[in-house]
């Protein structure tokens, strides 16, 4: 007996312990975001490859077009594609064009969407939700039914071929949708806020300027934003209604050409690359300032 309790207790032999919970989760969540972290960079890539081609193709030597391809960089530095497309359609007079129409349309679009938003979202006006329903029916209508309508209109009151009949018809279109977004935004705002307004004897108009224009202003740089990229890409409407070349703007004159500059690619390239940039540069200036109305709204 007294061997027996001097015996040693057997050693249970251990494994190590498992990961936990928290670690797993954590293991799937780096890699999930690392899938879809290539999934965007190579979406990116495919965005971009169309402007990468423009870019080397508009400098590139004709006959380095013809021996090498268009995906090769080019040997040298040709500039005189995009000289030759740059003066033989007056660019300039069409870039100044799509920049009064653009910018003109993004803020009488954005001041309507603003008033009209204002009377729906805070007046309160009765049968809200039927109007709302009738801004989005007319947004969603295509350009095809309305550009009969809206050419006999223009003729009969003159505004044919001209860049403010043109100015006109896409601010009132563009704030249909304006005035949807901003009257979700104005819908939901502090009762509070305007009560105390109120009480301090400020007028509807007063209360417009200063309560609902400053809270809203990221909203409506994100409209405006908006307003003049869609301006600027615009096709149909002003082929239609701006016939004469002194009224083009950059994208119906890209159109007209591009026929005639099919059988010479680098000219193409030029050209695309001239009516790509300045939308560009546009979206790039204002890029801090969509981000964040586009962050504030989310917040809110």
């Amino acid at each position: 007996m007294a061997v027996d309790s001097l015996e040693k207790p057997a050693v249970i032999p251990t494994t190590p312990p498992a990961p936990t919970v928290r670690k797993v989760k954590r293991r799937k969540r780096g890699v999930s975001g690392w899938v879809v972290l290539a999934l965007v960079a190579g979406v990116g890539l495919l965005m971009l490859f169309p402007f990468w081609i423009a870019v080397i193709n508009a400098f590139k030597p004709a006959p380095d077009y013809i021996a090498n391809g268009p995906v090769s960089l080019p040997t040298e530095l040709d500039f005189s594609a995009l000289v030759d497309f740059w003066g033989g359609v007056d660019f300039n007079r069409k870039l100044l064009n799509s920049v009064v129409i653009s910018g003109s349309v993004a803020l009488i679009a954005v001041a309507l969407s603003l008033l009209s938003a204002f009377a729906i979202g805070i007046g309160r006006i009765r049968g809200r939700v039927w109007i709302l329903a009738l801004f989005m029916l007319a947004f969603t209508i295509p350009q095809e039914a309305l550009v009969y309508p809206l050419f006999v209109l223009t003729r009969d009151l003159g505004l044919y071929d001209t860049m403010t009949g043109v100015i006109v018809i896409l601010a009132v279109l563009q704030s249909a949708f304006g005035t949807y977004m901003l009257s979700s935004v104005l819908g939901t705002f502090p009762p509070e806020v305007l009560e105390a307004a109120r009480l301090d004897g400020a007028s509807r108009f007063q209360v417009l300027r200063h309560v609902v224009l400053p809270l809203t202003r990221p909203t409506m740089a994100v409209l405006m934003t908006f307003f003049f990229i869609w301006t600027w890409n615009d096709f149909f409407l002003p082929l239609v209604l701006l016939p004469s070349a002194d009224n083009q703007t950059v994208s119906v004159a890209l159109g007209a050409l591009s026929g005639q500059y099919t059988s010479d690619p680098t000219a193409l390239a030029a050209a695309s690359l001239a009516g790509i940039l300045p939308a560009l540069v546009f979206f790039l200036l204002f890029q801090r300032t969509l981000m964040r109305g586009v962050n504030l709204g989310a917040v809110k």
